[in-house]
């Protein structure tokens, strides 16, 4: 069920279906401390009780997502899920991202508010961004390979039509609650090609929101200005892995994750989680904050056009932190309340709801509009026909290789074998040229990367990788093979440091 027909079901009196997955640890204690409150908000949801994470790891399930509660969320298109546990190191993938990636939630969304009651560093400075992460790509591929034993490696996936689905979605989240600033951060500084293609569309995709002040910053400068200057932060979009950072970071701005609400939105379907972990040690004590799950849920109204109910559990929320009367025992640690008599759980959840109908005095107050005002996204913007256009020349091959060669005998060795259509220009060490020499010293880590481009006059055919892959098998062991290429005369390659 989309969330327009979820809205229709409630104005006629029916029940929303909803799915839920209660998680590990103390997740089933702040899932049915937001439940208790949705229901006493009046908002009529048919849950769907699901299973995910650590007990589906231990029956053999590798995913950590069953079928069944596959299944149900497909019926539903809405999820509502405490923490899961993820093996850490080892074994299987996070159930988490299993769910993101299933789904293609692509969009995860973090806001970070100044709360009342909430004690940090910038208290009283009205700090109120929204982190908005690209949730599919990136490192987050999970495409690691050992090279050697010695020598891993992590594939960047960053494509075009991700980046487009992100950045538009910022945008459109920006218009749609009346801010006025998105700013992208990248590491396009040093990962030209990855990075800088995000980077780019922000650029590209910016004149289509003239309203809205676009604004590019490096990645590390943004984490420098988030805690210099963090009011000066409406909306940050952001690749994979810089988001996962930064909006941690926000959180540590407003209070902590034990206030930090998101949703991962896609295509049809969304997933509203708190952020932080399933915290093992206090599972079944009925001590653990549930704000965070709370909002969550809150962004889950919103989504499901229930604007009012949402509105009114927030504002329940602010009022119970502002009251300071029931407060659970890490704000009180934060406050340098009383920690042994601070409100359990239940007791903050039994506080929101009689809270409930009651606006706060200390916080301005924000309009969000309904998740169904979101604008349908244009299509994508290269199509088939601008890949037909493009010209594309293969100019050589990229080989690595595993050996304990001195690197002057490697070198000499594969530029023997490069063959009458391919010349060596050059054996690199993690990414710094090593042969020919340019006076700069790497260690050696028996893991090295030859680079094997057409002789002039010369083009490159499939065969003449296939030849030279075959000489240098005989002699060393190779680990993978990247093709060079160029687009429209571009190369779509770097160089090494020092080529």
């Amino acid at each position: 069920m989309d969330p327009q027909s979820s809205t229709s079901a409630a104005r006629q009196g029916q029940a929303i279906p909803v799915t839920v997955i209660p998680g590990d640890g103390v997740g089933p204690e702040i899932v049915r401390s937001a439940m208790r409150i949705i229901e006493a908000a009046g908002v009529p949801i048919a849950w769907e009780e699901a299973e995910a994470g650590a007990e589906i790891f231990r029956r053999g399930d590798s995913s950590g997502v069953p079928q069944a509660t596959r299944d149900s969320i497909e019926r539903t298109r809405v999820v509502l899920k405490g923490p899961l546990e993820t093996p850490v190191g080892f074994g299987e993938k996070s159930a988490n991202v299993t769910l993101r990636k299933l789904f293609e939630t692509y969009a995860n969304v973090r806001p970070a508010r100044e709360l009342p009651g909430v004690p940090t560093r910038y208290s009283g400075e009205g700090v109120d961004m929204i982190i908005v992460r690209e949730n599919i790509e990136d490192l987050y591929a999970g495409i690691e390979h050992m090279q050697t034993p010695d020598v891993g490696q992590g594939l960047k996936i960053i494509t075009r039509k991700g980046s487009e689905k992100i950045i538009r979605y910022a945008f459109e989240l920006a218009r749609r609650e009346g801010r006025s600033k998105v700013t992208c951060a990248t590491k396009a500084n040093i990962m030209k090609l990855t990075e800088g293609l995000f980077k780019r569309v922000f650029e590209e995709m910016a004149p289509e929101y003239p309203e809205i002040q676009a604004e590019h910053l490096i990645i590390d400068n943004v984490a420098h200005q988030m805690a210099k200057n963090p009011t000066q932060f409406d909306i940050i979009v952001t690749t994979n892995l810089n988001g996962d950072i930064i909006s941690d970071l926000a959180s540590g701005l407003v209070g902590g994750l034990g206030f930090a609400s998101s949703g991962n939105y896609g295509d049809g379907i969304a997933i509203f989680e708190a952020v932080h972990g399933s915290a093992p040690k206090y599972a079944g004590k009925d001590v653990i904050n549930p704000t965070a799950l709370i909002l969550s849920s809150v962004m889950m109204l919103r989504h499901l056009g229930q604007v009012e109910a949402a509105a009114a559990i927030e504002d329940a929320v602010l009022c119970t932190l502002e009251e300071g009367r029931a407060v659970t025992q890490d704000l009180a640690r934060q406050t340098g309340g009383d920690v042994e008599h601070a409100a359990s759980t239940t007791g903050f959840t039994d506080q929101v709801i009689a809270n409930l109908g009651r606006h706060p005095t200390s916080v301005p107050v924000r309009v969000h509009a309904s998740d169904l005002d979101l604008a349908p996204r244009p299509g994508w913007s290269y199509g088939p026909e601008r890949y037909t256009a493009m010209k594309r020349d293969l100019v050589g091959v990229d080989v690595m290789i595993e050996t304990d060669l001195p690197v002057d005998e490697l070198g000499d060795d594969l530029g023997r074998l490069a063959g009458d259509a391919l010349q060596l220009v050059m054996v690199e060490s993690r990414g710094t040229k090593v042969y020919p020499s340019i006076g700069l010293a790497t260690d050696h880590v028996r893991w090295y990367r030859g680079r094997f481009v057409a002789r002039e006059g010369r083009t490159v055919s499939e065969g003449d990788l296939v030849g030279l892959l075959g000489r240098i098998a005989a002699r060393h062991r190779w680990t993978e093979v990247l093709r060079l290429q160029s687009f429209d005369g571009e190369p779509a390659y770097t160089k090494a440091q020092g080529e």
